[in-house]
């Protein structure tokens, strides 16, 4: 009997031009209002109510941008930073960091060392999360 052959590595379909982004929150409706105003701009955006279940769908989605919560239950925001860039390297996808109960100085700095590029207080802006997602474009080149 011959050894079973390998699938090839799934390549996720991608449109064009789109940015691909991950919003991970514990919060439904937080998720919801930021896949909406990503969604209104052109950007692909799926999103994810439990942690383990994004880094389940991190490789076949394969973002170029994760939003992600702090304040998670049965994983941190930083650990789910740590996890997504040993699952995708250091370079991509781009972390922003979101919190409504993390502020401090030390949080922030707690994220940058986790892997998170950018911090925003909760609520967000929606300019300032569309402008920090806008850079992952200029970063693409």
């Amino acid at each position: 009997m011959s050894p079973a052959l390998a699938e090839p590595p799934h390549e996720p379909v991608r449109k064009p031009g789109r940015l691909r982004v991950l919003v991970v929150d514990d919060q439904p409706d937080t998720v919801i209002m930021l896949l909406e105003i990503l969604r209104d701009e052109g950007y692909e955006a799926a999103g994810f109510s439990h942690p383990l279940e994004a880094l389940k769908a991190l490789r076949d989605y394969d973002p170029d941008v994760v939003i992600s919560d702090i304040a998670m239950p049965v994983i941190s925001g930083w650990d789910f930073a740590r996890k997504v860039r040993q699952k995708m390297g250091d370079i991509r996808p781009m972390l922003v960091a979101i919190s409504g109960v993390y502020q401090k100085s030390a949080d922030k700095m707690l994220a940058t060392m986790s892997g998170y590029e950018f911090f925003l207080s909760k609520p967000c802006d929606p300019n300032l999360v569309l402008s920090i997602v806008a850079k992952a474009r200029g970063a693409q080149g």
